[in-house]
């Protein structure tokens, strides 16, 4: 769908969702997008992967690449710049890619791309991602819902108020951004419904060459992830989903879904504590 009223003889703008860096879920409205470009300003994560993918498959891309990257607690370009970027470039007539990791509209601040291209008059349009929420858990073999396992599904990031969200072990949450902030996530909803013993797993770059996952729960995911030296990027899972994955461990890996009850308490030992299986 394009959006905004377009400046006679402007360009246009295009966000893109680059998808969580396999340049083989780019879309093809994307991969359309990317060829008629005359600029791309591409995001560090997702994007530059889609886009080195892409050269090493042989696609050649006539764009010119400015790279607006973020680092973890450096922004080299601040978003008001990239806004002000894209509507100079619109306003100068080119085609313009604003290539972004993920989804436009998931942590990608697409909303106030958009805001600022509609006000400035160019033409701008918005093309879906795959979000790495959703296909970077999957990788894990961890389906964010499964029948009789998990009903819902929460994203947010480590820097957000996670102590406002609700809801047991049925009630998958998925942090982004959560490296940093790993310790202490765990400890907040460990405090919740869900119980320290709740499974957590940590995909590490997925779909990138450093892939690798940790699984273990809220009270001993922080000392896994200081004794394998996990490293942005990341996607956190926590809830019984976890107990699906193939990378889980035996003491974890003993779901069966055909009498699971998610919301049954948890039995316990003879010592008080709560049985994972």
């Amino acid at each position: 769908m394009t959006l905004g009223n377009a400046q006679k003889g402007g360009g246009k703008v295009w966000l893109v969702g680059a998808g969580p860096g396999d340049p083989g879920l780019l879309t093809v409205r994307g991969l359309r997008a990317l060829e008629r470009a005359d600029v791309i300003v591409a995001d560090r994560l997702g994007a530059r992967a889609v886009l080195d993918g892409l050269a090493a498959e042989g696609v050649e891309l006539g764009a010119e690449i400015i790279d607006v990257g973020k680092l973890p607690g450096h922004h080299a370009v601040p978003q008001d710049a990239i806004n002000a970027l894209l509507v100079q470039l619109g306003r100068d007539g080119r085609n313009v890619v604003r290539l972004k990791g993920g989804d436009p509209y998931v942590f990608g601040r697409g909303g106030e791309e958009l805001a600022a291209c509609q006000d400035a008059g160019v033409e701008v349009e918005v093309v879906a991602g795959i979000t790495s929420a959703i296909s970077v858990p999957a990788i894990a073999g961890i389906p964010l819902t499964h029948r009789g396992v998990a009903t819902a599904f929460t994203d947010a990031t480590g820097h957000d108020q996670i102590r406002d969200l609700g809801g047991g072990r049925d009630h998958t949450v998925v942090l982004l951004m959560g490296v940093g902030t790993l310790a202490h996530s765990a400890l907040i909803l460990a405090r919740g419904e869900r119980g320290a013993d709740c499974p957590v797993a940590v995909v590490e770059d997925g779909f990138g060459p450093r892939q690798r996952v940790t699984v273990g729960t809220l009270a001993s995911i922080a000392e896994q992830a200081a004794a394998r030296g996990i490293r942005s990027p990341a996607v956190v899972v926590v809830g019984d989903v976890v107990r699906l994955s193939p990378y889980a461990p035996a003491a974890l890996a003993t779901l069966d879904t055909s009498t699971f009850d998610p919301l049954a308490a948890p039995a316990t030992s003879p010592t008080g504590k709560a049985h994972l299986s």
